[in-house]
C-alpha cells in the first residue's frame, strides 16, 4: 500500500513534502505522521505534543476532509491515501 504524505508551510520546511510511505495494514493517520516526523525532531516537535499527540492546532486532512484530531488516531489509512498536514493557517 502507498500512501502520499504531504507537509505545508513550516512544517513542510522542517520535513520536505510529498513524501510517500508504505504504511502497513491498519496503521491510523497519526501514527503514520509520528513514524515520518520521527527522522527529524523539530518538525516532530512542531506537530507533536510531550506525550506524542498531535498538537491542538495542527489540521489534518485526508483526501481533501478535515480529520478531527481526536479521530486521526483511529482512522486508517488505505492505499492511494493523501493525507495533508497543516500548521494553524491565518490571514486577513
Amino acid at each position: 500500500m502507498t500512501v502520499k504524505v504531504r507537509f505545508f508551510a513550516r512544517f513542510r520546511e522542517l520535513l520536505g513534502t510529498d513524501i510517500l510511505a508504505e504504511p502497513g495494514t491498519g496503521t491510523a493517520i497519526s501514527t503514520l505522521v509520528k513514524d515520518i516526523a520521527q527522522h527529524k525532531k523539530e518538525g516532530y516537535d512542531a506537530i507533536f505534543d510531550d506525550n506524542g499527540a498531535f498538537r491542538e492546532f495542527v489540521i489534518v486532512m485526508r483526501n481533501g476532509k478535515r480529520v478531527e484530531i481526536p479521530d486521526a488516531g483511529k482512522t486508517v489509512v488505505a492505499d492511494g491515501d493523501e493525507i495533508a498536514v497543516f500548521p494553524p493557517v491565518a490571514g486577513g
